[in-house]
């Protein structure tokens, strides 16, 4: 099972998911590394192709990604937006919502001039506040789980992400242990 961590940027998936990765001993993929080790700069990307062209990318790394098991995937923050993506990283993975408010997210990403979706813009609050209002409904319908970061360090989410997962795990072998309980 995969543990799949989504939100918007900023909100720290890709340090949590280094976190867990070291922690577990899992293999740790950002689909966004992926791509650039794969095809360049994510901005010259989104330049000279176009978004579309960068969301095919995310999709062909997903269902790389999504077909092996034991890893920690940190997302992109509109990957989770195609059904596609988030069906297939459902099919062997669970998908933890990384939330944060604007305030934080805002703090965070007005620092990196790198992020193509507010690169030039000028606008980089009122994009931000666009993008969280138009994602965060879509982030909460694909998460099985919801993790706040506000206030919390690296090591804290990366504690509650994992206490999911071993709850999760615990209550499937007890499941299991019912039914051959049951059998005998």
């Amino acid at each position: 099972m995969n543990i799949v961590l989504c939100g918007m940027m900023g909100v720290g998936k890709s340090s949590v998911g280094i976190r867990i990765a070291e922690r577990t001993g899992r293999m740790w993929y950002d689909t966004d590394v992926v791509i650039s080790d794969r095809h360049g700069r994510i901005s010259d990307i989104f330049e000279f192709y176009g978004e579309a062209h960068f969301r095919m990318l995310e999709t062909e790394v997903v269902r790389e990604l999504s077909g092996r098991d034991g890893l920690v995937i940190s997302t992109g923050g509109g990957l989770v937006l195609k059904p596609e993506n988030s069906e297939l990283l459902k099919k062997n993975g669970r998908i933890f919502f990384m939330r944060a408010s604007f305030e934080t997210l805002l703090k965070r990403v007005r620092a990196d001039e790198t992020r193509p979706l507010l690169k030039n813009t000028g606008k980089t609050a009122e994009t931000l506040g666009q993008l969280l209002e138009e994602r965060t409904p879509v982030y909460e319908h694909v998460a099985d789980f919801i993790v706040d970061t506000d206030g919390k360090s690296v090591e804290e989410v990366a504690d509650e992400i994992l206490a999911h997962m071993d709850a999760e795990q615990a209550s499937e072998g007890a499941g299991q242990a019912s039914e051959g309980e049951k059998r005998a």
